[in-house]
């Protein structure tokens, strides 16, 4: 019997330290969503391949969404690691499951996702637009869009809204295409395939130019945009989000974001779209090659080249300017000789000795200014003179502005026509000061429209030749 007592002993006695250690586990402190992410040092953030969300440039990620991703993970102090999904449903179920910290793909606040979602941000307001092609009848309130078929993407907040007006009373037509993007959908659209195509006034305003034969017609309901997180009690995360996301709109930095990413596709004219546009196909294939090389060469992206070949010339070898600069990449004279080049006319010439000197004033450039603000100084002086751009920077500073930032200094640039400004500044008078800024806003829009055509194969076997 004192056997069995001293052995019942020896088993009570580890039993105890079991159940004591998982009192003591349960009674220390989880750690919260904000915790979690200091602590691996990486904040996880899903997306969705998007010119209006994350896409890859010259320099590597971009995106209106990366960007402030990128911004939000460099205050915590943590690295940021992308997350693409396949889908909307795809990325609303990774945030939902916990399998990343929060979303940042242009997400509107419906009261659909509120249910089951946390939002933050409130940081964008985007108008949920109907396209339509160009020829059909314009519509212009929602029993124009009855009994007509009606492409949205599945799981989007177009979506959420077709059905509200379904269950409203409305016939309401639609198919939903599993897509990341609204490229898709607009192609589906100038097939043929669909009569209507419901997209949000961010993608269309980026997208338009890539199809010119469609139009906007009415908006039928505008939305917030916000960042999604996991609905759980701690919200640590969440709050330290909202109030980034409320600084940055405060300070103009969302603005400021806006202003690049979309800036130069509101200002383009349809016109400049459609010419651009005929010439992909038609000029472009014979220097493309060219292109790259120098590209390569002088350390560029390809279609930035392309892309001032194209503002310069409009891909004419023989073009020629009034002011008597010719060639593909319309050189000086001077220009032309600093460059070693005997023949302006030579195409092949002309595109290597365009992007060597593109690559000497980027390199006159200080090495503090970040990118993309730094290709975008040197494609102004390529334009007019580096000179004149280094005045209109210090003038930028004396009027509190960033003299680093190419949006502020676009600004400043046009005020050395007046007396008032360029007789103090060391280069003087500028005359083309205003069409320098023009200059650059092209620039970025036709390289937006290589970039996007190029990823998405939208023109056919010569895009996918010229791929790098």
């Amino acid at each position: 019997m004192s056997a069995l007592i001293r052995q019942s002993r020896h088993l009570v006695l580890p039993l105890g330290l079991t159940l004591l250690t998982a009192f003591l586990l349960a009674m220390r402190p989880v750690p919260t969503s904000l915790e979690q992410v200091l602590s691996r040092g990486e904040l996880v953030v899903a997306s969705r391949f998007s010119p209006t969300t994350w896409y890859q440039d010259q320099h590597g990620d971009t995106g209106l969404e990366y960007e402030l991703a990128k911004a939000f993970a460099e205050e915590l102090g943590v690295s940021l690691r992308m997350v693409s999904a396949d889908n909307i449903p795809d990325l609303i179920n990774m945030v939902r499951r916990g399998k990343v910290d929060l979303a940042a793909a242009a997400l509107a606040i419906t009261p659909d996702r509120k249910d089951t979602l946390r939002f933050a941000g409130d940081y964008q307001t985007v108008s949920e637009r109907i396209i339509y092609r160009a020829g059909d009848i314009r519509p212009t309130s929602l029993g124009d869009i009855s009994n007509r078929r009606i492409a949205v993407l599945a799981g989007s907040s177009q979506e959420e809204e077709l059905r509200d007006l379904r269950r409203h009373g409305m016939d309401i037509q639609f198919g939903s295409i599993e897509a990341t993007n609204t490229e898709r959908l607009l192609s589906l659209l100038t097939e043929g395939s669909y009569d209507l195509a419901l997209v949000d006034s961010n993608s269309w305003q980026l997208h338009r130019a890539l199809f010119p034969e469609l139009r906007a017609g009415l908006d039928i309901a505008d939305q917030q945009l916000g960042w999604a997180f996991r609905k759980q009690a701690d919200n640590s995360l969440h709050l330290a989000a909202q109030r980034f996301l409320t600084q940055r709109k405060a300070d103009g930095s969302i603005a400021r974001l806006e202003s690049r990413f979309y800036g130069q596709a509101e200002q383009m004219n349809l016109y400049s779209s459609r010419s651009f546009l005929r010439h992909l196909d038609a000029r472009l294939p014979q220097y493309a090659e060219a292109f790259r090389q120098a590209a390569e060469d002088q350390g560029f992206d390809w279609r930035l080249l392309a892309a001032l070949g194209y503002q310069e010339s409009m891909w004419d070898q023989h073009a020629v300017s009034p002011t008597g600069v010719r060639g593909l990449m319309m050189l000086t004279q001077r220009t032309a000789a600093e460059m070693g080049v005997a023949d302006r006319t030579d195409p092949i010439a002309s595109i290597h000795a365009g992007a060597a000197y593109l690559r000497k004033l980027y390199d006159r450039m200080p090495d503090r200014i970040p990118e993309p603000d730094r290709t975008w100084f040197a494609v102004a002086a390529y334009n007019v003179g580096f000179g004149h751009v280094e005045d209109a920077r210090v003038l930028t500073q004396r009027h509190g502005g960033n003299p680093d930032v190419w949006a502020d200094v676009q600004k400043n640039l046009p005020l050395l026509r007046q007396e008032a400004y360029y007789r103090h500044a060391r280069h003087g008078y500028a005359r083309g000061g205003m069409q320098a800024v023009i200059y650059v806003r092209h620039i970025r829009h036709y390289y937006d429209l290589l970039v996007w055509a190029n990823d998405s194969n939208r023109f056919g076997a010569n895009m996918v030749a010229m791929a790098d």
